[in-house]
């Protein structure tokens, strides 16, 4: 196969996985904390025809040097964190964080995944549960006879109890914060687990050392901007071509040569 042919070829690989991207950004565009990916390139392997610097003669050297590309791929998928727009739920259940961190919620084989999803239910016992089950973590019960419940923005949870004056606290929200959330790995169920690139987790007060803080009653949506991505569909289906007509443009050059010589 011609150089350029190949070369032409890594460029529709690589369109085609950014393609892949943005459509999943675009899926997820209701899906609550979601945070958009971003398609990472890099140019590959050079051939090194004249090295830059290169002896020419006794007393000179090449300025500059021959170094042929051999194309592109998509090295990693990078997850931007910038903060989702509050939706108003009135939903005591519904919990948004405001600023860095992820819920903790128990995973069947008893490690922790985190999310930025607060939409949260009662369990058949009364425990705080994401829409797939998930336990809370720090486990949290609310009493059945609770009549209402309340989220304090630094993660305290307390219920009004019927017959009871006072509040009863139930217990406090800790939220998960890491030193690159980049590098935590998404499994689906709008979770996401932590990784060797992550960092160690810290689990803090909200509010407390670059913590958010809670709002109760309110979703965080997804931080996926429906025109940005827009733009980049058709600035990659641009790019897919101009790679398709390079391959073309090799081809009617090959042609050529076979039918003229």
């Amino acid at each position: 196969m011609d150089a350029s042919m190949w070369v032409a070829k890594t460029g529709l690989d690589a369109q085609q996985t950014r393609m892949s991207v943005i459509a999943n950004n675009l899926a997820n565009v209701n899906t609550n904390g979601f945070k958009r990916d971003r398609a990472v390139f890099e140019d590959l392997l050079y051939q090194n025809v004249r090295q830059a610097g290169g002896q020419t003669s006794a007393n000179e050297r090449a300025p500059t040097g021959l170094m042929l590309g051999t194309g592109t791929r998509i090295v990693a998928t990078e997850k931007i964190q910038a903060q989702g727009n509050m939706i108003t739920t009135q939903n005591a259940l519904d919990v948004a964080i405001s600023g860095d961190g992820f819920f903790q919620v128990l995973q069947p084989d008893g490690s922790l995944a985190y999310t930025r999803d607060g939409s949260f239910k009662l369990s058949a016992t009364g425990q705080i549960v994401t829409s797939n089950g998930s336990l809370l973590q720090p486990a949290l019960t609310v009493p059945s006879t609770a009549s209402s419940l309340t989220f304090g923005a630094d993660g305290t949870v307390t219920a009004k109890i019927a017959g009871a004056t006072d509040q009863q606290v139930l217990g406090n929200i800790q939220l998960a914060r890491f030193a690159n959330p980049a590098g935590l790995e998404s499994i689906g169920q709008n979770l996401l687990r932590a990784t060797a690139s992550s960092g160690t987790v810290q689990q803090l007060k909200p509010g407390v050392s670059g913590a958010g803080v809670l709002m109760q009653g309110a979703l965080e949506a997804s931080n996926v901007n429906v025109v940005e991505e827009m733009v980049n569909m058709i600035e990659t289906q641009r790019a897919y071509e101009v790679n398709s007509k390079a391959i073309s443009a090799s081809d009617e050059m090959l042609k050529f040569i076979n039918n003229n010589l």
